[in-house]
């Protein structure tokens, strides 16, 4: 039996999100169809994260057990021949049996993209959200010093959410702009459901002067959702990176990407 990692890009426009559901069209259920066809197997299959409907990725990560044969370096190819045009596997790697690429995940990368210009672009619709208000870059960059750390982030989650344990690190945000593109890079051990949308967000309200910086201390430490700003469209958003450690002596040593 051998264990196989995939590294997964998709367009989530059309898709209901990552993980199958009863009805819908999910990135899940796309990658394990084709599993199914090439090793002729029921396999079950481990994703590092759920993404919602229209948030894309380029570094998804999942793992299934399977007694196929095929060489690990063929697999990509062979699996995009099946997938459809926006699902794409960008690397397969064989892995230590006990490898589980949920819960050996040491922390995510998230980007969010926005173009800030008064009339929307028909090409990158799909890929960003369209704010037309003028937004103050260092405000908002002051704003996410204030989100760093570790803390609380019951503010931040979705009031769908049940997670119990809402305590989860920013290990660093950072905040670029090029010309009318805005992207905002969050790197963590783990996000609660919605949360990098909310930050968004609330970062967005300080850009536009209704939010001051340092009230950021202060919505944290409310632990209330209304006390955020709204939750950023999904389409502006992009799973980026799973990051695992390169030494664990329980699964071995391995190292997906640099």
């Amino acid at each position: 039996m051998r264990n196989v990692m995939l590294e997964i890009e998709y367009d989530g426009t059309d898709f209901n999100g990552w993980q199958i559901q009863p009805k819908g069209r999910t990135v899940e259920k796309e990658i394990m169809k084709v599993v199914k066809k090439i090793t002729k197997q029921e396999v079950k299959i481990f994703g590092a994260g759920r993404t919602d409907a229209k948030v894309h990725a380029r570094g998804q990560t999942a793992n299934f057990m399977t007694e196929s044969k095929i060489p690990i370096d063929r697999l990509p190819k062979v699996m995009n021949r099946l997938l459809p045009k926006d699902v794409s596997v960008i690397k397969a790697l064989e892995m230590p049996k006990n490898f589980n690429a949920r819960y050996h995940a040491i922390g995510k990368i998230y980007s969010y993209h926005i173009y800030n210009t008064r009339i929307r672009s028909a090409l990158i619709s799909r890929y960003s959200y369209h704010y037309p208000a003028t937004l103050d870059i260092e405000l908002m960059r002051d704003a996410a010093q204030f989100l760093i750390g570790t803390h609380d982030f019951r503010t931040f989650m979705s009031t769908n959410s049940n997670v119990r344990n809402t305590i989860r690190t920013v290990k660093n945000i950072v905040i670029d702009k090029k010309e009318e593109s805005i992207c905002l890079t969050f790197e963590g051990n783990g996000f609660l459901y919605n949360m990098v949308r909310i930050m968004v967000g609330t970062l967005l309200g300080v850009g536009r002067e209704t939010i001051e910086p340092e009230r950021i201390k202060f919505i944290i430490d409310s632990k209330s959702r209304k006390n955020a700003g709204c939750t950023a469209p999904p389409q502006g958003l992009f799973l980026e990176r799973v990051i695992y450690s390169e030494e664990k002596k329980d699964i071995g040593t391995f190292h997906l990407s640099s």
